[in-house]
């Protein structure tokens, strides 16, 4: 079925425009029509040569999802269907693979399925953690609400990982560059002086007898080296895959110094928001704990986690299973354990992950203000270190002169 671009005006006389799989214009123009809408233009869209290259289409992000989800949320409790509301919000949508998505989307819930099944189709863009929210939505006649917390919940997650992502951009783009200049230095640089010095004849000081050696090292080594870190990263993402390598991995970067500690943060503030919100939204507790312990990114919080589910599937409460794994601060078990005792658990998990999202913040800005004269140090010793040593020579032989 042809696509049709329309460009129209509601009641108030805002100009709307979007895209409509029709039979023809007329078709079009009666379904405006329906939506209150005066056309103003309708055409035909050009076919895009492309449209079956996936690499070419472009990105679904997660604020797509957050922005479709509040709006899906809008219209629902509005009191519009369903099957209207993926039309509206298919015709509207500019990302084209997006907006492919959502008309398979249509289709499927026409075609009797429900929204959760029709969504499981994309696991890459609908997690397990959204698709059992939005059954529990349909199930229990809240799927307005439910749409409103899980795009509150995403776009918490979101800035959560931002945080994160900024305070370990600037010390590993530092440390890159340290290691860039070094190389070029090393390599390019230093064999210039050497000859310049192999002129004077005289000999040369310790420091600079170093870093020349370093540089023949770097000259003559560096195609081994560069095979080495190539070995060296493979055989990394090789133990990483499995059981026991994850397990070690995750369990030494939980114990590095400030970093370890804002990670651990980070995971309890994940934890606590998913659960709490899956807890709310009507998601049964050992679903839910299964759910979160597949997205928990952490090997040791993983197992920490299924620990608790096997503990709640024997009789027990949360926070005991919890506490005994070692990994959550005791704040947090006790918490969860009042939380548990007075029936309030899945608010009682957001007040937790409100919290954790606060010392996230005031342990990014501790790490930031830690990191800048340490790397001030590190680039002034290795780089300032290097120039020095390169000109002692030059300082001896004019000292010699005069």
């Amino acid at each position: 079925m042809p696509v049709y671009v329309w460009v129209g005006k509601n009641r108030k006389g805002e100009v709307q425009k979007g895209e409509m799989d029709a039979g023809g214009e007329e078709a079009v123009r009666n379904h405006l029509t329906r939506l209150k809408i005066t056309p103003t233009r309708i055409k035909k869209k050009p076919k895009d040569l492309f449209e079956n290259v996936s690499f070419l289409q472009p990105v679904v992000k997660q604020k797509d999802v957050i922005l479709f989800c509040r709006q899906f949320s809008t219209m629902i409790d509005a009191g519009l269907p369903i099957i209207q509301c993926l039309d509206i919000l298919h015709s509207q949508q500019e990302n084209a693979t997006f907006k492919k998505m959502l008309k398979n989307v249509k289709d499927s819930v026409e075609s009797g399925s429900t929204l959760a099944e029709a969504l499981k189709a994309y696991p890459k863009h609908f997690d397990d953690l959204f698709i059992n929210m939005i059954h529990a939505g349909e199930t229990g006649g809240i799927l307005d609400t439910i749409l409103r917390r899980l795009s509150t919940y995403m776009e918490k997650a979101a800035k959560l990982k931002a945080k994160v992502k900024g305070a370990m951009t600037y010390p590993i783009v530092t440390i890159v560059i340290a290691i860039v200049v070094l190389a070029v230095i090393l390599i390019f640089v230093i064999p210039v002086f050497e000859e310049m010095f192999a002129d004077f004849g005289a000999d040369l000081p310790t420091p600079t007898k170093v870093v020349i050696a370093m540089s023949e090292f770097a000259q003559s080594k560096s195609g081994y080296i560069l095979v080495a870190i190539i070995l060296f990263v493979f055989a990394f993402r090789r133990t990483y895959k499995t059981e026991k390598g994850r397990a070690v991995v995750d369990r030494s970067v939980l114990r590095l110094p400030v970093f370890g500690d804002l990670l651990r943060k980070v995971a309890v503030a994940k934890f606590t928001r998913t659960m709490g919100t899956m807890l709310g939204s009507g998601v049964a507790i050992l679903e839910a704990l299964d759910i979160v312990g597949k997205t928990a990114g952490n090997k040791t919080i993983e197992d920490a986690i299924a620990k608790v589910r096997s503990g709640i599937s024997e009789g027990r409460t949360m926070a005991d299973p919890l506490t005994e794994s070692g990994v959550f601060p005791s704040m947090v078990c006790q918490m969860i354990s009042v939380g548990e005792a007075t029936g309030a658990l899945d608010a009682m998990l957001g007040k937790i992950a409100d919290f954790y999202d606060e010392e996230v913040d005031q342990a990014v800005e501790n790490l930031t203000s830690l990191i800048e004269p340490f790397m001030l140090v590190f680039l002034g010793v290795t780089i300032g270190g290097l120039v020095v040593a390169m000109y002692l020579p030059i300082f001896k032989m004019a000292g010699a002169i005069s």
